[in-house]
């Protein structure tokens, strides 16, 4: 419950002058999707891209989030549904900062990547689900958790002996099984085009850590 005695204190630099700042609108791109579905590489290769065409950008990963913001909780679905609320309030703070935020989680319930999308505005959350198979998820377990999982090593492990919810209309489908990361990437590039996240004449070569 929060207390009576805190009052927000309204900035004078806004977001809005931040995203005029950057020439880019900040929006929160979501990857949900099962292990090895390929969030983390998509979602780093994404923010590469955005690298190119000089947008802010940051890049939170479900595993490296562990390490700090929520090395407190297990993976009960209690603590789960935790963890996606923090990640959206720290998200809420980063487009505020003018960023655009990139997310890699599983989030596997559909529930909680809604009350992101509430606590956002609509247009603000971008949700892209990673479609692949268990199947070739598991083939490409090169952390043998699946295995664990399977020998009952590992609990309430997502796709084994926890449920995952698949998003109902997200704005982006990635068929991580059948296209290339190329073609993936070039998707996710073509969609924040498309409706004006990002600006098509941005592009910069050979900016430190660029590709070409």
């Amino acid at each position: 419950m929060q207390s009576l005695n805190i009052i927000y204190h309204n900035a004078l630099v806004t977001r809005k002058r931040r995203n005029q700042l950057n020439k880019h609108k900040s929006v929160v791109i979501w990857f949900t999707g099962l292990s090895g579905s390929g969030k983390s590489t998509l979602a780093h290769l994404v923010e590469e891209e955005l690298y190119k065409l000089r947008c802010r950008t940051f890049v939170l990963d479900g595993d490296n989030v562990r390490h700090g913001l929520s090395s407190d909780l297990s993976f009960s679905d209690d603590d789960r549904n935790e963890n996606i609320r923090r990640i959206g309030e720290m998200a809420k703070v980063m487009i505020e900062a003018g960023t655009i935020v990139i997310t890699a989680f599983i989030s596997l319930f559909r529930e909680g990547r809604n009350n992101i999308r509430k606590l956002l505005h609509n247009n603000d959350f971008i949700e892209v689900y990673c479609r692949a198979s268990l199947e070739i998820c598991e083939l490409r377990d090169v952390k043998g958790l699946y295995k664990r999982a399977r020998s009952g090593e590992i609990k309430n492990y997502t796709g084994i002996s926890s449920s995952y919810e698949k998003p109902e209309n997200p704005e982006l489908i990635i068929d991580t099984e059948n296209e290339s990361l190329e073609e993936s990437v070039g998707k996710v590039i073509a969609f924040l085009k498309f409706k004006k996240v990002i600006n098509v004449n941005n592009t910069v070569k050979n900016l430190p850590g660029n590709c070409s």
